[in-house]
């Protein structure tokens, strides 16, 4: 007897999540239709805390037959989120796939609108997106939601997606999709990677608010961050060689201002987390200490990122590398007194409202400290 496909195959990928799975899983059953027919794919990363066993129980229980499967896939080691996604779309068996969390963060009550973007209304990517009218995040702190946006700017500016979320761990999309296509699998944020290598493709937001896990612990960690460093940054060369090379001068300009732009955007989040970690977490430093060191720091990353990513200088040679440092430091340091400058004359020499007059020092700041580097740190003619 043919055993016949399932509509859809949600993947829930677990570590530690004793406490979440079984409600995940009895309301993901909930959120479809009487004979929709579902499978529902958790892949366990062999669980300290039993959440493979306690599925293993839960699926041995289901006595009643029901078209929503539940199966499980043992990993014998912790490889990751998005290794663990991957696995659970080689076995997923429809032509739709649905990714998902399974601490409640993402509510199942969502996937039947991530589904009906893709069967019913024909878009090829489903993401339900928290910053999107209607979205929202509700239970995280500040310093949370500044690495999210962050990394969401990131993210859109440096790789060119489309996605006002493309940071989701929620989303669904046609399994086709990927046919061909190769993973690296780094980090925790497949659809990132999803976006850089399907351009082209119809994309549809859904919002819904993102609740923060209510039991166990975030995987959010130090390793993470660097993790999407890298992802962001094989993802780029990616975007690089798949493209043609851009030939026209105001393009390759205007490319490399935004990436500028987009670092000094960064550098704002990385100076406010190193100032608080110092000032409340690791040190208790006075503020003023944790503030400088916060300046030091983002400076450094700034001066790297542009290095290595607007500039594409790869020459690491320590003499020259240390002269472009100072370089570097000095030409911000000239930006930040120009800004003050700026803001200073359109305010009360004009009598311009500050808010206006901020917006118009921060971009000429920002552009003039692009120029000077350009030309003088890099060695680069202006126009190019």
């Amino acid at each position: 007897m043919k055993v016949e496909n399932p509509q859809v195959s949600i993947i829930v990928p677990t570590y530690n999540e004793s406490q979440n799975i079984i409600g995940v899983l009895k309301s993901i059953r909930k959120c479809f239709p009487d004979g929709f027919s579902a499978e529902t794919i958790v892949v366990d990363d062999n669980s300290p805390d039993g959440t493979g066993k306690i599925v293993e129980e839960y699926i041995s229980d289901l006595k009643k037959f029901t078209k929503n499967k539940i199966s499980i896939i043992h990993r014998k080691a912790k490889d990751g989120l998005a290794s663990a996604i991957l696995n659970g779309i080689q076995n997923a068996r429809a032509d739709t796939i649905v990714v998902m969390d399974s601490d409640f963060s993402h509510p199942p009550q969502i996937i039947p609108k991530l589904v009906s973007a893709i069967k019913q209304y024909q878009y090829d990517i489903a993401i339900a997106s928290r910053y999107v009218k209607g979205g929202a995040v509700d239970g995280w702190s500040l310093k949370r939601k500044i690495i999210s946006k962050v990394a969401t700017l990131i993210a859109r500016k440096s790789l060119g997606v489309k996605s006002n979320d493309p940071m989701s761990g929620f989303f669904a999309f046609r399994k086709n999709l990927i046919k061909g296509l190769s993973f690296d699998a780094i980090g925790y944020k497949i659809l990132l990677e999803l976006l850089v290598k399907t351009k082209g493709v119809k994309i549809q937001e859904i919002p819904y608010t993102f609740q923060d896990r209510k039991f166990g612990s975030s995987k959010l960690d130090s390793g993470i961050v660097i993790d999407y460093i890298k992802s962001v940054f094989k993802l780029y060369r990616y975007g690089k060689n798949v493209e043609k090379q851009e030939q026209r001068t105001s393009v390759r300009f205007l490319s490399k201002a935004a990436r500028f732009f987009t670092v000094g955007a960064s550098g704002l989040g990385v100076n406010y987390l190193v100032s608080l970690l110092f000032a409340d977490g690791i040190s208790n430093l006075w503020y003023i200490h944790a503030t400088t060191i916060g300046i030091i720091v983002s400076m450094t990353t700034n001066f790297l990122l542009n290095k290595i990513w607007t500039f594409s200088d790869k020459d690491f040679s320590l003499i020259k590398t240390l002269k472009q440092y100072g370089k570097f430091v000095v030409f911000s340091s000239l930006g930040a007194l120009l800004q003050l400058g700026i803001v200073f004359y359109l305010v009360d020499v004009h009598d311009i409202s500050y808010p206006i007059s901020l917006v118009g020092a921060v971009g000429l700041a920002a552009f003039g400290n692009f120029i000077l580097n350009k030309k003088w740190t890099f060695k680069e003619k202006l126009w190019n």
